[in-house]
């Protein structure tokens, strides 16, 4: 994925609620999926005296290739993209663990880096900003 670095894998089950009436994960499930492989990522990068100091995400979207069915265990490849001043994207696979060579869908989302109490953007912290640069450029 050309200017975005391989930054996380989530891997976690696909539920039998996450099913709709047509017998495949509801569209708005994979979202989900997608926001717990970005938390797992945060939570694995976030040093402990962060706090203070969130993301949000200021659009997100994705791209349904072929419809998760229960059973499966997923695969969720995080890629984070160049950062800005505050600002990064994120772009995400979804595979299965037993056909890791197909993707069932691709999102991703622009996040902003803010102080939660203003609201306010602010600079990417340069430690968490090294994590996501590409490895030519650092």
């Amino acid at each position: 994925m050309k200017n975005h670095k391989h930054v996380h894998t989530s891997r976690f089950p696909i539920r039998w609620g996450d099913m709709d009436a047509m017998g495949h994960v509801n569209n708005s499930t994979y979202f989900r999926y997608l926001e717990q492989a970005r938390i797992e990522w945060y939570g694995a990068i976030r040093p402990p005296g962060m706090a203070g100091m969130e993301t949000v995400v200021v659009n997100a979207h994705c791209t349904f290739h072929k419809a998760l069915k229960y059973p499966g265990n997923l695969e969720i490849r995080t890629f984070a993209g160049s950062p800005g001043r505050s600002s990064f994207e994120i772009i995400q696979e979804i595979r299965l663990e037993n056909d890791p060579d197909t993707i069932y869908a691709t999102g991703g989302s622009k996040v902003v880096w803010v102080i939660p109490e203003t609201g306010k953007s602010t600079p990417i912290p340069d430690d968490i900003r090294k994590l996501m640069m590409p490895e030519d450029s650092q």
